[in-house]
C-alpha cells in the first residue's frame, strides 16, 4: 500500500445459529478459494468489498442511527448482498407482506443477484426491503497490509440450526458452521488458516454463550477503527491492537501472524 492509496471499503457479516445438537452457538465461515488475491485459502466470515451500487441504494434509504450514517448503511447493504451471493442466505431482507422468506425464494433471489450484480433489482422483483436493524455493528478493522480494506463487521442471528447453505464456487471452497472456540481449535491444529483480524474476532466471540450476549456486548463496546501496529519489545516484534475495545487478546508475535 502506498501512502496515497486509500483502503477499499468492505463489509462482513458474522451469522449466528443455534448448534443443531446443543452447546455453544455456531457462526458461519467460508474457506476462500486458493486463487483469490486477498486471504487465499483462509477461513473468514462471509463478506466482501462495497460496490458503487451499494452506495447508490443506500442513498435512497433512511440511514440507521448509532454509527456514522451513510457509510454504515452502505456497508450493511454490502454485507447483505455478499452474504446472499456467497451463502444463499437472505439475511437482513424481509418481504413487504411480512411473511418469512423461504429457501426457494432465497434461491431465486440469489440467481437474480448473479444476473444483475446489484441488490436493488432483486428487491424490486422479489417485493422485498432491507431490514438494517437485523445487523448489529460489531467492529471496524483497517489493517495496513498489502491489500488494504476498511472492513466493517456486523452480527446477525439466524436462530434455527436447520438451514441449507451452499458456497459460491468462484470465491470459496466450502462453508462451515463452527463455534468460535471450535474454529480456533482447528486453526491451532493447522486444519484451518486464520488471518490476524479473524483470529482476534473469534477470540472475542468465543466468550459468548448466545447471540444476545454477543449483541449486548457489541452495543456496549467502542466502534473505534482498528489498525494493527507493530511494536518491538526485547528484540521480539508483536502485531498489536488497542486495549479497551472488547478484545481479550490484543497482540501476537509477528512471526506467527497470518495477514492474508
Amino acid at each position: 500500500m502506498t501512502e496515497n492509496e486509500p483502503p477499499r471499503p468492505a463489509a462482513t457479516l458474522i451469522i449466528f445459529r443455534h448448534a443443531p445438537e446443543g452447546g455453544s452457538p455456531q457462526v458461519l465461515m467460508q474457506v476462500r478459494a486458493a486463487e483469490m488475491r486477498f486471504a487465499a485459502g483462509a477461513c473468514v466470515f462471509p463478506g466482501g468489498a462495497v460496490d458503487p451500487a451499494d452506495a447508490a441504494l443506500a442513498e435512497t434509504l433512511p440511514a440507521p442511527e448509532g454509527w456514522d450514517g451513510l457509510p454504515d448503511l452502505t456497508a450493511r447493504i454490502a454485507a447483505i448482498r455478499e452474504t446472499l451471493e456467497e451463502t444463499g442466505l437472505a439475511i437482513g431482507l424481509t418481504r413487504h407482506d411480512g411473511q418469512p422468506i423461504d429457501a426457494a425464494q432465497a434461491t431465486r433471489a440469489r440467481a437474480l443477484l448473479g444476473r444483475h450484480n446489484a441488490l436493488h433489482p432483486v428487491l424490486k422483483e422479489m417485493g422485498w426491503h432491507i431490514d438494517v436493524a437485523a445487523l448489529t455493528p460489531f467492529a471496524r478493522w483497517c489493517p495496513r497490509f498489502a491489500r488494504p480494506f476498511d472492513t466493517r463487521f456486523y452480527l446477525a442471528d439466524l436462530g434455527t440450526g436447520a438451514v441449507e447453505v451452499s458456497h459460491e464456487a468462484h470465491e470459496s471452497q466450502r462453508l462451515l458452521w463452527l463455534s468460535p472456540a471450535g474454529a480456533l481449535a482447528q486453526a491451532d491444529a493447522g486444519s484451518l488458516s486464520v488471518i490476524f483480524p479473524t483470529r482476534r474476532n473469534l477470540e472475542r466471540l468465543a466468550r459468548f454463550s448466545s447471540f444476545d450476549e454477543a449483541r449486548i456486548h457489541a452495543l456496549a463496546s467502542p466502534l473505534d477503527t482498528i489498525t494493527p501496529a507493530i511494536v518491538k519489545r526485547e528484540g521480539t516484534s508483536w502485531l498489536t491492537i488497542p486495549e479497551g475495545i472488547g478484545y481479550p487478546v490484543t497482540e501476537e508475535r509477528l512471526e506467527t501472524v497470518q495477514r492474508g
